[in-house]
């Protein structure tokens, strides 16, 4: 037994020793990440937004005019 377990266990080594060293080091690069520039909004965003708005309540508050005048018979 021990005759034959000598060369069978040196035979396995030399075979799998083999294949675990097959496909050399792995190296990982790590990525550079970009640098993220945020812009800033503009000052001013609100403007149009308020103009907008104030155009669309004195359209409503104004009404027309175009109505015509009420007579009463009399």
């Amino acid at each position: 037994m021990k005759l034959l377990a000598a060369p069978v266990l040196a035979l396995s080594l030399a075979l799998t020793s083999t294949a675990a060293f097959a496909g050399g080091p792995i190296v990982i690069e790590e990525e550079i990440q970009p640098d993220v520039v945020v812009e800033e909004t503009p000052r001013s965003g609100w403007i149009i937004p308020v103009l907008i708005g104030g155009i669309l309540l004195c359209a409503i508050a104004c009404g027309n005019d175009d109505d015509e005048p009420v007579t009463t018979p009399g």
